[in-house]
């Protein structure tokens, strides 16, 4: 007999389960549809900018164009991080995955922020927005510092994606680029009470500080069932090579039961809402560069996961081959999502520390009961 069929109340993997109440974010699975405060996420990336997006979050309003000023100012201000950030990333092995420096990155900065011991409403947001200021710099300068190469400082008169991208290479990025990173940004920012995200309210809700909670969700994000998937994607695409393998390839991969990465959602029946819009950035970066090859594979990809397997791609499968044309690492697409998500977590750490109960589940328990205790001389 299943788990499920003995405990009717026992959901794996607490599906379907309804953990809490959030004004955040809200997915329509029939809809295929993701709203961030009622706004679709669409309109956001097309319409508008990431810090617009984030403020959103974090304010729970869009912000007027004082207001967005502001908040773009002192985002460039806080873009900096204290030299101690990079002693951390410079002592790690060189084959130290970029997902856990910026783990490292966050724990070491956390004690240098000016409102690390305050838990306060206004304080968390204060940090929030220096969380969100960091992450692109740190992320970018520890891949700049694996490879051997100096750091860049931050330009504070750059948004959020440029400033990430600037960093990295060491020069602006053309408009077209700036605007697919900014978008990317946008779709990624935030997806309801997902793995990572509820890790995080897990972490605030006993009360610890925002940061732990941050590096409770990377840590989440780090498995490829969660943000790896699209690093695994890449993998994927690259391995197959051209369109005239695709087919093929997919249709040993389901017959051998491969995992194939970036297909498939829990929360979306009808596909990922966010997977369009980032499939088309994917495609233009292709045709203005004169290369379709990943698209045409992707379309290829797509054709035979819906007939065959009834499965559309989440947003991780199109962002995979969009990264990779703008020359992107493939261990820098997890912490991109990072330089992102932050958003999302941090709105979501605040949200739960302004109502806070601590998050404290039950189980089942399936062992032995009654066994008697055997002193060690006679085991």
């Amino acid at each position: 007999m299943s788990a499920t069929a003995s405990y009717p109340n026992y959901s794996p993997g607490l599906e379907g389960v309804i953990a809490g109440i959030t004004t955040i974010s809200e997915i329509d699975s029939d809809r295929s549809s993701l709203v961030y405060r009622g706004i679709d996420v669409h309109e956001l990336a097309e319409k508008g900018s990431f810090e617009e997006t984030a403020y959103l979050l974090l304010f729970g309003k869009l912000p007027d164009r004082a207001e967005l000023a502001a908040f773009r100012k002192t985002l460039g201000e806080e873009r900096d991080v204290p030299e101690a950030v990079y002693t951390t990333l410079r002592s790690l092995p060189k084959q130290t995955h970029p997902m856990d420096a910026i783990r490292a990155a966050y724990a070491t900065l956390a004690p240098f922020d000016p409102d690390y011991t305050r838990n306060d409403h206004d304080a968390n947001l204060r940090k929030a927005t220096r969380i969100l200021a960091k992450a692109g710099t740190m992320v970018a300068n520890g891949h700049r510092l694996r490879m051997g190469l100096d750091i860049v400082k931050p330009d504070p008169a750059l948004n959020t994606a440029a400033n990430f991208l600037y960093v990295l290479n060491g020069q602006k990025p053309d408009e077209f680029t700036e605007k697919v990173m900014d978008a990317s940004l946008t779709l990624y920012a935030e997806h309801g009470f997902n793995a990572s995200t509820f890790a995080c309210r897990v972490t605030v809700a006993t009360l610890s500080d925002i940061y732990s909670g941050i590096i409770t969700g990377i840590g989440t994000l780090k498995g490829p069932l969660h943000g790896g998937a699209n690093e695994e994607a890449m993998k994927m695409i690259l391995e197959i090579g051209t369109p005239e393998r695709a087919e093929a390839w997919i249709h040993d991969a389901l017959v051998n039961k491969k995992k194939v990465m970036g297909f498939g959602h829990r929360e979306y029946k009808k596909g990922d809402s966010r997977a369009g819009h980032m499939t088309r950035m994917a495609k233009e970066i292709g045709r203005r560069k004169g290369n379709t090859t990943y698209g045409d594979i992707a379309d290829i990809l797509e054709r035979v996961m819906l007939q065959e397997k009834g499965l559309h791609p989440n947003v991780d499968f199109p962002a995979a081959y969009a990264y990779y044309q703008l020359g992107i690492p493939i261990d820098l697409y997890t912490p991109i999502f990072v330089i992102s998500r932050v958003s999302g977590w941090s709105a979501h750490a605040i949200e739960q520390l302004d109502n806070n109960r601590l998050i404290r589940p039950t189980v089942i328990y399936e062992g032995a009961h009654n066994v008697p205790f055997v002193p060690i001389d006679e085991r």
